[in-house]
């Protein structure tokens, strides 16, 4: 057979998706054999009836399938896989995929042909040396040259063509390096994308930040253009001051979304999976790191004592608030928010306010910053020490209940509580404070101690007719206090 194999030329064998597998043989009998094949098993024709053809004819139908076989592996080989979309929102970054054209169709060399030079995937630079409409012309050098064809350049913006000028070097991508006319297939758009996606790698690698801007949102998180390729950042990945808006912004949730579009962002690239079209990105990560290294140089900077007028509340916690300071987040325990009584941050604070706060205490080898709201307000504590005295009639409104006894807010003092013991509640044993008062009422009560320096303010409410007092009551209010 191989004395004859000059005689052979490509056969179409079989067409799958948008690909032809081509072999070598000669084309009259594979055409009659394939015909016959599939007559038989559309008709379930028995083998016996079937016309037997010649021992000259099988041979050479037998040499046909065999090319075949062997340019069906091979295109197995060189094949890359399909882009996935995940179920997990994340889209796929590439906007092309890996698909061929009908007319890329990967034809393998002649028997007594050289090796091609180039593979498919190949990334290549060469010289333009024609653009025309419907195609432009790449010198690859060493004689070889390639044609980006003209469905590709309608599909190129006017500002890409005109970067496509006679002369210019330009990087392409070999799509088919033999087609069925003997061409090299190339694209310019896929040469960009490869690039992006080589460039996305160094960028995973290195772990240094990207800077972009949000170009679109779906239901699970970000879009952001990484040159060709579009990245995905999960909601889990988006950075707590973005994830504040999301929770706390007004509309709907896509509108939250939409409001973010254009953005300047800063992100880590954190998963590069060619194969599967993903590209995925973290603004989280990228905005932690951030803050840890503007947390070092704010420490080194900051002094105790030092006002911050604009500070920013980016969480509320059970044990405080955290406010940013500059590009580094300071907590304001619970007690340093407000001169009142305040049970959680959320009673005085709302995420995203401005405040203006005081740095307390610096730990510089736990790189932590103590913030103080309520020093920068007027001290109420001023007014108790110079305006009452213990045994002063005051009016107060019960606020809380403890086992222990109650607390009532002064009417003339709002930022003032006073402490009801159960013990001053009656005469009479009292097992919890709810037998004898209740929150919101407000009542007539006696100081009866006065501790500017802890704080501290003790109320009585058995004490308030008192005949210890009597004669103290009797002269204010001759006196018209």
């Amino acid at each position: 057979m191989a004395k004859n194999r000059k005689n052979y030329h490509p056969v179409i064998i079989f067409r799958e998706g948008g690909r032809y597998i081509v072999g070598w043989g000669i084309p009259t009998p594979p055409k009659q054999y394939i015909a016959s094949v599939m007559s038989s098993e559309t008709t379930g024709m028995d083998e016996k009836n079937m016309e037997q053809p010649s021992t000259e004819t099988t041979l050479q139908e037998e040499d046909v399938l065999t090319n075949a076989t062997e340019v069906a592996e091979n295109v197995a080989k060189t094949t890359a896989p399909t882009a996935v979309v995940e179920d997990d929102g994340a889209p796929s970054a590439s906007e092309h995929g890996d698909s061929m054209h009908e007319d890329d169709v990967q034809t393998p060399p002649a028997p007594d042909s050289a090796p091609l030079r180039f593979k498919r995937g190949d990334l290549v630079e060469g010289v333009i040396t024609s653009a025309l409409p419907t195609a432009v012309t790449v010198d690859l050098g060493d004689g070889a040259v390639g044609v980006i064809p003209g469905r590709e350049l309608e599909r190129m913006t006017r500002q890409a063509l005109e970067e496509l000028k006679e002369g210019k070097r330009v990087t392409v991508y070999v799509v088919n390096p033999h087609s069925h006319e003997g061409a090299i297939i190339l694209s310019a758009n896929r040469a960009i994308e490869e690039l992006d996606w080589q460039r996305a790698e160094a960028y995973h690698k290195s772990q240094d930040p990207y800077e972009a801007n949000v170009a679109g949102y779906n239901k699970g998180g970000l879009i952001v253009r990484f040159g060709r390729l579009r990245g995905f950042i999960p909601q889990s990945q988006i950075s707590d001051d973005r994830k504040n808006q999301l929770e706390h912004g007004e509309g709907t949730t896509e509108d939250r979304y939409a409001r973010m579009v254009n953005d300047p962002i800063i992100v880590k690239v954190m998963e590069v999976d060619r194969s599967r079209n993903r590209l995925i990105l973290s603004e989280r990560t990228a905005s932690r790191e951030r803050r840890e290294r503007r947390k070092e140089a704010l420490i080194d900077e900051l002094t105790v004592g030092q006002i911050i007028p604009n500070g920013r509340v980016v969480s509320l916690e059970d044990f405080g608030a955290f406010v940013d300071v500059g590009g580094a987040e300071g907590l304001v325990h619970l007690t340093e928010i407000s001169w009142k009584h305040v049970t959680h941050p959320k009673e005085a604070l709302k995420v995203g306010q401005t405040v203006k706060v005081e740095v307390i205490s610096i730990d510089r080898d736990r790189r932590r910053i103590g913030l103080s709201i309520k020093r920068q307000e007027a001290d109420p504590w001023d007014e108790v020490a110079t305006t009452y005295q213990v045994g002063d009639l005051v009016k107060a409104t019960v606020t809380k209940m403890t086992k222990f006894g109650a607390f009532a807010r002064l009417t003339q003092a709002q930022d003032i509580e006073g402490l009801i013991h159960i013990s001053e509640l009656s005469d009479k044993r009292v097992n919890h404070p709810r037998e004898v008062v209740k929150e919101g009422d407000e009542l007539d009560l006696r100081v009866v101690k006065i501790d500017v320096k802890n704080r501290r303010l003790g109320l009585s409410l058995k004490r308030v007719n008192s005949p210890e007092w009597l004669d103290r009551d009797l002269q204010r209010y001759m006196s018209g206090q």
